[in-house]
This record gives structure tokens, C-alpha cells and sequence, in this order.
């Protein structure tokens, strides 16, 4: 470990997409072998949520790299068209109104331009409090000023909850990039690796140990293999897997691993959270419509991480005390 924390970044990131893709392509070859060897019809469903699950991995691994290629700036810019296309998608698949163009006029244009804004300039103050103070109160002042009373309530919380989830959450995680810690600079994209790490380790061991596990689901209706037994072992996962990766980030072992149990528990119970939305909306995944609403299934790909992101940073900014 003393070697590897020894190495210069540019050697750790060679190192870290060596073991990254080596890892993904050694995942994907066994994935194959297994849906080749298991010819039982009750295990289709698990293998391809699997699959699904493999290849936002693959995505991830590559956003990464072109996180990591492009700088903070670039990163910051990523993630804000990811957001974009990711709001987009929640709000085709959720009932609004006419009067609800205002405040989604605002969502769009407005608060996810300068959610990011405040991000890359390291205004982490204003940042933390712009969408869930500000935002919040100017949406419903905007859908009222429409003068449709009809489902008002349910209509708002739909739009700010979209807003909380596709551009706060994911606003967090480039803003991991700009924390600076004292005398371990530039670690901001290794933290970055580290949460997508954790948070999609925690999200696949959680599909396959409760496909593998006899089924004790917490919410039948919700989600048919969501288990505490599997959502527990996953968690242990991530933080095993955090605990490997510590000698890139500022943490010590113990911190790396309590870390990744954070990030990795907040993942998997949002995406949980958005299986609850989906069931609402009627789709089986947030691309799953029958009319052409530019809706792909990148919600379903991000939805972890919307709910890691910001639970990472604020417990990494709050236990290192940092201002930026």
C-alpha cells in the first residue's frame, strides 16, 4: 500500500483504469459463461437485470475516463448535460399541466445552469441550500401564478422532486472534484472514481446475492427482490471494495470503508426509491413508454448515484471539515 500511495497520480489513474477495465471485461466474460451454463426460465429476469446493471458499469467506467480526460471544467459540464437529459426523462413520464411550464421553464434554464455555476465555483454554501430553499418555494409561486388549481400539490412535488433528484443529487458529484483537502491535492477525480465504484458494486451485488438468496422482500408491491439479507451483503461489498481502493483517496482504511458503506447504502436505497417512482408511473424503467418522449432508461443507469452523490459529499466535507 505504501508503494501505491507512493506513485504519482498520473501513475495511480494508469493503474486505476488497468484494473477498472481488466475487472469489467474478466465480469462481462463470466456473465456470458453464466447465461450460456443457466438455462432455468426463473433465473431470466435476475440475469438480465444483471446485464443491465454490467453495462451502466461499462458506462460509468467510461464517463469516468472522459470525466477524467476533459479536467474539472469539462466534468462539470458532463455532468450537467446528464442531468439535463436525466430531468428530462422523469418529467416526460410524469403527468403535468399547462400552468406547470413556468416552473419547468425555470427547472430547465435556470436552476440546473446555475446549480452548476455554483458547483464549479466552489460556492458550496450557496450551493447546498440554492435548489432545497430557494427553488423550492419560486416552483410553486410559478405553477399558482398559472392559475390551475387542479392537482397542484401532487403536480409540484413532481417537478421539485424531479429537480432534488436529476440536478441536486448529480450536481454532487462533480463538486467532489473541486473539494480540496490539506496537503492531498488534486484527489477530486479519484473520489469520484471511488463513489461510482462503490455505488455500482453495491447496486450489482445487491441484484445477484438477492437472486441467489431465498427471497424475504420488504415491500412485495415495490420491489420482488428487494431483501434486507442482500441489501446488507451489498453494502459489506462496497465497503470491502472502498476499503481496496483507500490508498487512492485521503482516507485511511477505516474511513475508506465506513465511506463506501455510506455511499454504497444511500445508492441501492435510492434506487429502491425510484423503483417505488416507476411503479407509480406505471413503467417497468424509466425508458418504458409506448410513445416517443426521448425517454432511454439513462434515469435508471444514474438514479444511485443521484442519491450517493450528495450523501457522500456532505459526509466527506463534514468529517474533514472542509470550506472548499
Amino acid at each position: 500500500m505504501k508503494y501505491l500511495q507512493s506513485l504519482t497520480a498520473t501513475q495511480q489513474i494508469g493503474l486505476l483504469f488497468l484494473i477498472l477495465f481488466g475487472g469489467l471485461m474478466l465480469v462481462s466474460a463470466g456473465a456470458v459463461f453464466v447465461a450460456l451454463r443457466d438455462k432455468e426460465p426463473q433465473n431470466d429476469h435476475g440475469l438480465t437485470k444483471f446485464a443491465a446493471d454490467l453495462r451502466a458499469a461499462w458506462v460509468g467506467a467510461l464517463v469516468f475516463w472522459l470525466a477524467w480526460v476533459s479536467g474539472a471544467p469539462g466534468a462539470t459540464f458532463l455532468f450537467a448535460v446528464f442531468s439535463f437529459l436525466a430531468l428530462r426523462e422523469f418529467v416526460t413520464l410524469m403527468q403535468t399541466r399547462r400552468a406547470d411550464h413556468r416552473s419547468l421553464m425555470l427547472a430547465f434554464f435556470v436552476v440546473l445552469p446555475v446549480q452548476y455555476v455554483l458547483a464549479g465555483a466552489r460556492s458550496f454554501d450557496l450551493f447546498t441550500v440554492f435548489i432545497p430553499v430557494y427553488v423550492f418555494l419560486a416552483i410553486p409561486v410559478l405553477s399558482a401564478l398559472g392559475g390551475d388549481p387542479l392537482r397542484f400539490l401532487e403536480r409540484n412535488a413532481k417537478i421539485q422532486w424531479g429537480v432534488m433528484v436529476c440536478v441536486f443529487g448529480l450536481s454532487h458529484a462533480p463538486a467532489l472534484l473541486l473539494l480540496d483537502f490539506p496537503h492531498m491535492h488534486d484527489r477530486g477525480p479519484f473520489l469520484v472514481f471511488f463513489l461510482v465504484i462503490v455505488t455500482v458494486t453495491a447496486q450489482m451485488l445487491e441484484t445477484f446475492i438477492s437472486n441467489r438468496l431465498r427471497r424475504r422482500p420488504v415491500a412485495r408491491m415495490i420491489d420482488r427482490t428487494f431483501g434486507l439479507r442482500a441489501w446488507g451483503l451489498a453494502c459489506l461489498g462496497a465497503a470491502i471494495v472502498g476499503g481496496l481502493l483507500f490508498w487512492i483517496t485521503p482516507f485511511k482504511l477505516p474511513q475508506a470503508m465506513v465511506m463506501a458503506l455510506i455511499a454504497g447504502a444511500a445508492g441501492t436505497l435510492g434506487e429502491f426509491v425510484m423503483t417505488a417512482l416507476k411503479r407509480d408511473a406505471g413503467v417497468n424503467y424509466w425508458g418504458n413508454t409506448g410513445q416517443v418522449t426521448g425517454a432511454v432508461g439513462l434515469l435508471d443507469r444514474v438514479a444511485p448515484l443521484c442519491f450517493a452523490a450528495p450523501v457522500f459529499f456532505h459526509s466527506v466535507r463534514w468529517y474533514f471539515q472542509l470550506k472548499s
